[in-house]
């Protein structure tokens, strides 16, 4: 499941943000970060908030391998 961590400059003394949905997609336009799912816009971040964001979801290669049988 998509998942990202939103972390802000300690100078703005603001809570990291958590955001994940098996349907959310991250696209960057005019300026802005804008998290979408199936419904529409969930958060939107502008680039000068100085915000990191990092995908933080686990990846299908280190979720154990199917067994054989």
């Amino acid at each position: 499941m998509p998942a990202y961590i939103v972390q802000h400059p300690a100078a703005q003394a603001r809570e990291d943000i958590l955001i994940e949905d098996p349907e959310l997609e991250l696209a960057f336009a005019y300026g802005w970060a804008v998290f979408t799912d199936v419904h529409g816009v969930c958060l939107a971040i502008p680039a000068g908030q100085g915000a990191h964001i990092r995908r933080v979801d686990p990846d299908e290669e280190q979720q154990p391998a199917p067994q054989k049988e």
